[in-house]
């Protein structure tokens, strides 16, 4: 199977949301990740819902597939990176999170996208292992459920230093919550030092609903330009066209935007090159 790669808007946050496309598309993408965010795409605007249906024809115009991601800053509150979140005590806070994932939902229903990709949070001092527990999955039930009723795969991405650090992590709440898919960036193996990425895509290759790509280095969490890190990246995109990944495999560079008119094409033809090696191998 080829593999299908998209880049995620998060790194594009110089450009319009258009001209970004463009880019994606002259460079050869298949796809977008999509982070719903002030700037691109915001889904509290009164209007999302004809700007979602004008941006599912953008992208058919594109054959673009997409994926749509949850990580934005401020976007809950704008004091607060990142909160509130489905383990934050509040109970009107984690009523908010929920809420905003379940308007991702529409957002990925209206689009067709593969999956929408979220995190659990950090506990805030005080906040209890069996408090964040339940919580969180209080919160996975509601979204999981409002998931399938539209018809959308949820996705939950492990995150160094969240409540959900580990695959391992995700491997125990998908037991109870068998419609909820792994969102698997694969430089976080590497940072946490859990597994190695390749085997973690070949060991839950059944359910990954998204795969996030990008260079880290040992212990770090920061998202490296390809060949800025340690990871084997051959090693992965040899594994996922084994177990023939079908969904986009998104290119993460968040802290790129800056440089984005380069390292759109640049990511891109560094997986070609190691895709092509291995079929030429």
């Amino acid at each position: 199977m080829t593999l299908r790669f998209a880049y995620n808007t998060n790194g594009t946050a110089s450009h319009r949301l258009d001209d970004a496309l463009v880019l994606m598309a002259e460079a050869g993408y298949d796809g977008v990740a999509l982070t719903l965010d002030h700037h691109h795409f915001d889904p509290f605007r009164p209007d999302w819902e004809a700007r979602a249906e004008a941006l599912r024809r953008r992208l058919d115009e594109l054959k673009f597939g997409s994926v749509i991601e949850t990580g934005a800053r401020f976007l809950l509150d704008s004091r607060a990176k990142h909160e509130p979140t489905l383990v934050t005590r509040d109970p009107e806070g984690r009523a908010k999170r929920v809420a905003f994932l379940n308007q991702a939902i529409d957002v990925a229903a209206i689009l067709g996208s593969e999956a929408v990709s979220f995190w659990a949070g950090v506990p805030k001092l005080g906040v209890t292992r069996p408090e964040a527990d339940a919580w969180l999955r209080e919160g996975l039930e509601q979204v999981c459920a409002y998931a399938e009723r539209r018809g959308v795969v949820a996705a939950l991405e492990p995150e160094p230093d969240m409540h959900v650090e580990t695959v391992d992590d995700y491997a125990r709440l998908a037991t109870e919550l068998p419609s909820l898919k792994l969102a698997l960036d694969v430089g976080h193996c590497v940072v946490t030092g859990e597994r190695d990425p390749a085997a973690a895509v070949r060991e839950f290759a059944g359910t990954i609903g998204t795969v996030s790509i990008e260079d880290m280095k040992r212990g770090e969490h920061v998202h490296l330009a390809f060949g800025e890190g340690d990871m084997d990246i051959p090693a992965i995109l040899d594994v996922l066209e084994d177990v023939a990944f079908p969904g986009l495999v998104c290119v993460e560079l968040s802290r790129e935007s800056h440089r984005a008119d380069t390292m759109i094409p640049q990511a891109l033809a560094y997986l070609r090159t190691c895709r092509d090696r291995r079929r030429a191998a």
